[in-house]
């Protein structure tokens, strides 16, 4: 407990921001040559455009890494004990729970324009046509689009079995991130067994 809080002392609130969206971490990951931490989702999206270096230093990242990279654990245990200022009312919040206090701040969505929609999660227009009136999904390998989940899997598995698969996470948007992460692991073992 005492090394956590000294731990947590040595980290300013800027080392719990990204980079790239500039925005607290969400699910962050960490390049093991260079030691820079980005959103998991902002790394993926940059690994799109650069293919194999550091969106900050330019360093190499590793196939691996560039497919599935490695969750800075540590971090996300200090940013659950770790306070920090909304950058438009100031409130102090955990800063794993930062993202989700943006979605209800008002001065935040007035500063720079999010909106949340009052009744939570819906159906993207895509979605209205499918009889089933379950959400759609696209495949992250090729132009495939708007398949049922068990329809993507298929395709997937049918389509690129020889192929370094990024993960796919379907998510349930009323779940927060840590019950969403438990289900996929419980998920990918029944898979896998």
């Amino acid at each position: 407990m005492a090394e956590e809080e000294s731990a947590s002392t040595s980290y300013t609130e800027d080392d719990f921001y990204c980079p790239i969206c500039q925005e607290v971490f969400k699910t962050p990951v960490r390049i093991a040559a260079c030691q820079h931490v980005f959103c998991r989702k902002c790394f993926l999206t940059a690994m799109k455009e650069s293919r194999i270096h550091c969106p900050l230093c330019r360093g190499n990242v590793t196939r691996r890494e560039r497919a599935c990279p490695e969750r800075a654990l540590d971090l996300e245990t200090i940013m659950r004990s770790f306070p920090g200022n909304c950058r438009c009312c100031s409130q102090r919040v955990e800063l794993i729970r930062m993202r989700q206090h943006y979605k209800t701040c008002e001065k935040y969505q007035d500063e720079f324009g999010v909106s949340i929609p009052a009744s939570g999660f819906q159906l993207s227009p895509d979605t209205v046509g499918n009889s089933d009136n379950q959400p759609t999904f696209d495949c992250p390998l090729c132009e495939e689009v708007s398949m049922t989940r068990q329809h993507l899997l298929d395709h997937c598995n049918r389509s690129h079995r020889g192929h370094v698969v990024p993960v796919i996470y379907f998510v349930n948007l009323q779940l927060d991130e840590e019950t969403q992460y438990q289900i996929a692991i419980e998920e990918s073992f029944h898979v896998n067994i």
